[in-house]
């Protein structure tokens, strides 16, 4: 018989609350969350977390629902063996909603041993909303919400200096602390703080750009009813997730003291400048991400694990990972080789069946963003352009054709109306070089016109005569 999870079945630490999260999905509950439990387990951090919702409707009232405890399951590969764990998080104390709570909400300023904040409100939540107000109960924007928290911490301790805030936000922008920032400063002056104030933000608290990297599915549907029985409580708010984890934070050093992540052997990174790591996730992850899944999925091959495990795409992949794409990064080489191969284990978890046209969403932009800056330092530094990654480019051409595969299968891209229009035009004149030379000059896409770059119309024109010819599998034998 399953017990209700709440603290009447299930023990919970009791801790003073350090932490307001704004957000109280799946990627904080897994990531954030889970970090600061291994704090309290391993350090002497001894701090909980109040989560607030940062938008009208959420999930707070499930989470005060189990009394803010939950299960994470951490799935994948570690050193080549499976991992599939299952932990009790017991570091949510409370879950507020500042839309029904908001005088619970604001006197969370008022407590002391508050010190950090934590969000994660999607890449739309860090925006400046002018139509914001000081005496809105509360701001809609999350920067507004923030605002009015700090304004009144600063009224509460008379603008003492130790009462500053530590602010980590986790949403997926680049230098996002930088954009939350300007945001800040956006509202201190729309509503005329005091002078006062705007010094003791700049003085006493810090905003500090992150990179997050952990995948998480989030509820394991297929597998709960297993799982419940496992850990013995009707947990209806276990989330799923990889193994692996990253959090790299562009802040001092003193600030690692105080959040002692990595003394609890957590993979928590206090670097000067986040952004060669951002490239590295992006370059590594993600571009190897955009060019596997047209050349896998036009091979018959629909799982990424299964392509990493392909006698031939599995190749492909390690040569556009190792030979090209990490040879075009400035960190150095056995630190970019481990995080590959840890991308290459991270591809192969054997509990995830990642659909290579999942990936496939929206493809030229992500090559724009991902690939293509490869391809140009590529051939900077070497002379000659990355076969795999050009490759790549003609299998994304090729996969946007549409139609059926070899077996009967639908391909059936998906991108802004403006490139499936152009796509569809240039495949009906049958002429791939009116093709290739539609596509490179598409500078609504790529911004500027790729057919100047030395090459590479050439060769991507070459790769679609072989692809049309020789079918996906045989044509990327011939890079190899």
């Amino acid at each position: 018989m399953l017990k209700p999870l709440n603290k009447k079945f299930a023990p919970k630490s009791v801790m003073p609350e350090k932490v307001i999260q704004f957000g109280e999905g799946n990627f904080l509950r897994a990531f954030v969350d889970w970090i600061i439990w291994n704090m309290d387990q391993k350090t002497n951090f001894n701090g909980s977390v109040v989560v607030v919702q940062p938008i009208e409707r959420g999930m707070v009232d499930w989470l005060n629902g189990q009394d803010c405890l939950y299960h994470v399951n951490l799935q994948g590969r570690e050193n080549g063996k499976p991992v599939n764990t299952l932990e009790r998080i017991d570091v949510i104390s409370r879950a507020l909603n500042p839309y029904s709570q908001n005088d619970a909400f604001m006197a969370l300023a008022d407590q002391p041993e508050i010190r950090f904040v934590i969000s994660n409100t999607t890449e739309a939540g860090i925006a400046f909303d002018p139509a914001c107000k000081l005496d809105d109960k509360p701001a809609s924007s999350y920067p507004g919400k923030l605002v009015q928290l700090l304004y009144r911490r600063y009224q509460t301790f008379n603008g003492d200096p130790t009462k500053g805030l530590i602010i980590f936000p986790c949403e997926l922008i680049f230098l996002n602390g930088h954009v939350l920032k300007d945001c800040i400063e956006k509202y201190i002056e729309l509503w005329q703080l005091p002078e006062g104030f705007k010094k003791w933000f700049e003085e006493s608290c810090g905003v500090y750009a992150t990179l997050v990297d952990r995948i998480v599915p989030g509820f394991p549907r297929k597998e709960i009813a297993e799982i419940q029985e496992k850990v013995g409580y009707r947990d209806n708010l276990v989330v799923q997730a990889e193994n692996f984890h990253l959090w790299v934070i562009e802040a001092p050093k003193e600030v690692a003291q105080e959040f002692p992540a990595d003394k609890a052997g957590l993979h928590v990174l206090f670097v000067p400048s986040e952004e060669p790591y951002h490239k590295r996730k992006v370059t590594l992850l993600n571009g190897p991400h955009t060019v596997l899944s047209p050349v896998a999925y036009l091979s018959g091959v629909n799982i990424v694990r299964d392509a990493c495990n392909h006698e031939v795409i599995g190749k492909y992949i390690h040569k556009v990972q190792f030979e090209e794409l990490m040879q075009t990064l400035d960190l150095p080489m056995d630190e970019l080789e481990k995080f590959a191969g840890d991308v290459l284990e991270r591809f192969d978890n054997p509990f995830v069946d990642h659909q290579v046209t999942s990936i496939m969403l929206n493809s030229f932009p992500k090559f724009q963003a991902r690939d293509l800056p490869g391809v140009k330092t590529y051939l900077a530094r070497k002379g000659e352009l990355p076969k795999g990654l050009v490759f790549g480019l003609a299998a994304i051409i090729t996969y946007y054709k549409g139609g059926k595969r070899f077996d009967g299968a639908e391909i059936t891209p998906n991108d802004d109306q403006k490139i499936m229009d152009l796509l569809k035009e240039l495949w009906a004149t049958g002429d791939t070089q009116k093709v290739t030379d539609g596509v490179l000059g598409a500078e609504f896409i790529w911004q500027e016109d790729l057919n100047k770059v030395a090459g590479l119309n050439a060769l991507v024109k070459q790769f679609l005569d072989l692809i049309q010819a020789k079918g996906m599998l045989e044509a990327v034998k011939t890079i190899l």
